[in-house]
């Protein structure tokens, strides 16, 4: 069943694309850890880290309302307006899908957030409820438009047999919401927000969106999302933002970093640990930082518009700046394709200064 037909004119251009909305830059802002995932920040250490990207030159800025229950939204927007820097200089992606409802939980921790307010994230894809979390979280970020709207967790590996039942939901109600947004103008463009790339195509079989952020799929790591679903974006003209370059901190700090690795939001099995040991050893070989290869992958893909890292201080913006612009000698990348540990369809990032 195809849910609608309308058009939606896309609002981001990637790499192989001429726009003058090619801004969202090499490097995006993911602020869930605004929301104080795993651990609390300050409201200053917020606005401080947010100050810090914007003097590296960042301007993409992804939240949403699950992060931290609504405190990312919160500081997020408050930084930006301590920074006084005008709306229109940055770009600002939010999403729906959740709606936030109070508890009763005195829980320091609840889905990975730390002393975060005493509300509650309920899914909910219908016309009303994205209407209503959008409604929300325009007063969290002080603005009165957002450049990209999600749809966030849409897939089986978050609803599991729940699925099919939320994803008719949200394409018979939520979607159509997110569309008469963007024509009313609040919403510059709109897509999903996922951890599965099946879910994307699916989505793309159904309707018409102009972006994907996908989060952990296409990285150093794994590239199975090059098989079909970004050749697919590319046929359809349609951005993808690679969220978790480092598959939730496993290509960070690599495996062999004393303490628990952490991949696809727990710990790593046996069978990461050894690849990306095999990784780790390439990078030695060539004195390239696992971290600076992890952001620099996805990049060079055609398809994809930025890359998307969280970020909890300034130094860590600062530290993700410099590994972005380090210069990775061509043989790096030859080797990794030699030893099969890229896939051979995989562009490579190529620097005319390398």
């Amino acid at each position: 069943m195809v849910y609608s037909n309308t058009k939606c004119v896309s609002a981001i251009s990637t790499k192989g694309q001429a726009s003058h909305l090619n801004a969202l830059g090499a490097l995006g802002f993911g602020a869930a850890s605004l929301g104080n995932l795993y651990r609390p920040i300050s409201d200053q250490a917020a606005i401080d880290t947010v100050a810090a990207a914007l003097a590296t030159g960042v301007r993409y800025f992804d939240t949403a309302p699950h992060y931290g229950f609504g405190l990312s939204e919160q500081r997020l927007g408050a930084a930006l307006k301590a920074a006084g820097i005008a709306p229109e200089a940055v770009t600002v992606s939010t999403k729906v899908g959740r709606l936030l409802v109070p508890t009763n939980s005195r829980e320091r921790e609840r889905h990975g957030f730390v002393d975060a307010p005493a509300l509650e994230p309920v899914f909910d894809y219908s016309y009303d409820g994205v209407m209503r979390s959008f409604e929300e979280s325009l007063q969290r970020l002080q603005l009165t438009r957002v450049d990209i709207l999600l749809a966030h967790d849409l897939g089986s590996q978050t609803h599991g047999a729940q699925h099919p039942e939320q994803f008719h939901r949200f394409m018979a109600g939520g979607y159509k919401a997110m569309c008469e947004l963007k024509a009313a103008g609040l919403v510059g463009a709109i897509g999903l927000g996922a951890n599965e790339w099946q879910v994307c195509e699916e989505a793309m079989a159904q309707g018409d969106f102009d972006v994907f952020l996908l989060a952990g799929r296409y990285t150093l790591l794994e590239q199975a999302a090059n098989l079909s679903f970004l050749p697919r974006c590319a046929e359809l003209g349609v951005a993808v933002i690679a969220a978790g370059p480092f598959n939730s901190g496993i290509l960070a700090p690599g495996a062999s970093t004393r303490g628990q690795r952490f991949y696809n939001y727990a710990p790593a099995p046996a069978a990461i640990l050894s690849q990306v040991a095999r990784l780790e050893a390439v990078c030695t070989q060539f004195a390239v930082p696992l971290a600076a290869a992890a952001l620099q992958f996805p990049a060079a893909h055609p398809q994809v518009a930025t890359v998307l890292a969280g970020f909890a201080s300034a130094q860590e913006v600062q530290q993700a700046e410099a590994l972005m612009e380090m210069v990775i000698p061509a043989e790096f990348w030859i080797e990794l394709y030699r030893l099969g540990l890229i896939d051979s369809a995989a562009p490579c990032p190529v620097r005319s200064d390398s």
